[in-house]
């Protein structure tokens, strides 16, 4: 299986704003050390576990969450052993959880290669999923009541973004606050509990414990908003994805939910283009080709709803780096203030 290239690139980049260039090889090392762990804590001695308990690690992935972990412990000591294990568990949680989404998505590729329930069965992959936060209860339970708290607090968010996202709004929800609930709920809270834990075993002051959670929801919110814009230009050879994944499978994102409170207050040509987009994907869904709404895909993505969406996203970017003022002007914090710069300037 090809490595995810984004998997080295980023974190590489990041690291060389900490300290010296001996200093972000260190860190590299830990992360690659973490990813050496994680291989290993994979492992299952059925091998009718093993193979798909390992397929989305072994995928790639960008890893911002240990990514994280490691950086926010360079507030206290620095990366030990149970940063490291913390680290692991919270990217295990984040692998669980990708399982179960593209189930309940029923997703085609994941990260370049084909989903798991389409390697397997629904089934199978759901189970793989299951294993996996297994396996990261296991590794957090050795860590303190502290550890094992925050571990339960953030998959039960978890479990209520995804629950949320597929029942929808609800009659009094403002369609857009839900959403970007749902967005934090999803992929902020584990983010800002990646974060947390750096801070925890790394042996940093506790009052930076809040901070680095609130900037680690604030990005995960970031991260998503700009998946929307790139779900309408992805370069297909990075994600392994056509422009407009998303919009061709009906999911409400931020652009079309800005189209539609444009249509809802009157706008003709918004109202035109929201009714050939449902159409089309109306169409998709009986079996028509996706390539239909090529054109609506194009349209959107010049759309001024989409510049918003961008310009969302970089809002809530300036916001997380905003929370990080109370930490030392250190290069660790210019380190996480690139890292917020880095999610919402990446195209894929």
């Amino acid at each position: 299986m090809a490595e995810d290239t984004a998997t080295q690139a980023l974190p590489m980049r990041l690291f060389r704003g900490v300290q010296d260039r001996r200093h972000a090889k260190e860190l590299q090392q830990q992360l690659e050390l973490i990813e050496s762990e994680l291989t290993e804590h994979l492992r299952f001695a059925s091998p009718v576990a093993d193979a798909p308990a390992r397929y989305l690690m072994e995928a790639g992935g960008k890893r911002i969450r240990p990514m994280l972990t490691l950086l926010t412990s360079e507030l206290g000591s620095g990366p030990n052993e149970q940063v490291r294990r913390a680290a692991q568990a919270v990217e295990m949680t984040h692998l669980a959880s990708l399982y179960h989404d593209d189930v309940m998505d029923d997703a085609k590729l994941r990260r370049g290669v084909p989903a798991a329930q389409t390697v397997w069965s629904n089934s199978v992959a759901i189970l793989a999923g299951d294993l996996l936060f297994a396996r990261a209860s296991t590794l957090v339970s050795g860590m303190g009541e502290e550890a094992i708290l925050l571990q339960a607090r953030t998959f039960e968010r978890l479990c209520l973004g995804q629950l949320h996202e597929t029942v929808g709004p609800q009659p009094g929800d403002e369609p857009i606050e839900h959403y970007i609930q749902v967005l934090a709920d999803k992929t902020g809270a584990l983010i800002a509990t990646a974060a947390r834990m750096g801070v925890m075993f790394g042996g940093a002051p506790a009052e930076y414990a809040d901070p680095v959670m609130e900037y680690g929801e604030r990005i995960g919110v970031a991260f998503q908003l700009i998946d929307d814009v790139i779900d309408l230009s992805p370069k297909k050879e990075q994600t392994g994805k056509r422009a407009g994944t998303d919009l061709r499978a009906g999911v409400a994102t931020l652009p079309l939910l800005l189209l539609q409170q444009r249509a809802a207050a009157g706008g003709a040509s918004d109202a035109e283009l929201l009714g050939r987009i449902e159409t089309g994907v109306s169409a998709i869904r009986e079996g028509a080709d996706p390539a239909m709404l090529d054109p609506e895909v194009e349209e959107l993505r010049a759309h001024e709803v989409t510049r918003e969406t961008e310009a969302t996203a970089h809002r809530w970017a300036e916001d997380a780096k905003a929370v990080l003022e109370v930490l030392p002007k250190t290069s660790v914090r210019r380190a996480l203030e690139r890292m917020a710069d880095s999610i919402v300037n990446r195209e894929g």
